[in-house]
């Protein structure tokens, strides 16, 4: 069981879509994960999914806006973390070639997170979301 703080359970943050937001979302994660106190390895593996969603947002957004939201949830035993854009595309899993410089994004987030989806939101856009198992086996020794 995790011990709470007083401090709100889930939290969102918006970001301008820059090359910075990235940092600045994970950063804002691993300042409310230690207010929930949450182990070092759902933190470390929290941040590899956020870092990957939001890179993915602030590239893949070709839409209108000029923000990315993301919003971190903790559950009984899930954390789930959520990256919105008003970008129109989907992301998948590709396979890259070793030399390939991108392509790995994906597969990172399927291997770490225990579930993950994309969802729609009102207007244009989408949230992508990963789920993380907080009282489960380590996700980074796991995959």
């Amino acid at each position: 069981m995790i011990e709470r703080s007083l401090r709100p359970a889930s939290v969102t943050h918006r970001f301008s879509r820059n090359r910075r937001s990235p940092s600045q979302a994970r950063r804002a994660f691993r300042d409310w994960a230690a207010a929930q106190k949450l182990g070092p390895a759902t933190v470390e593996a929290g941040e590899l999914l956020l870092g990957e969603l939001a890179s993915n947002a602030v590239l893949a957004a070709t839409g209108p806006g000029r923000r990315i939201e993301v919003r971190f949830a903790l559950g009984d035993d899930t954390l789930r973390i959520e990256v919105s854009d008003a970008g129109d595309g989907t992301p998948i899993i590709r396979s890259p070639q070793p030399l390939d410089e991108h392509g790995r994004g994906m597969v990172l987030v399927d291997a770490l997170a225990d579930d993950w989806g994309v969802t729609g939101r009102p207007g244009p856009g989408k949230t992508v979301w990963g789920a993380l198992k907080v009282n489960g086996p380590d996700p980074l020794t796991s995959c």
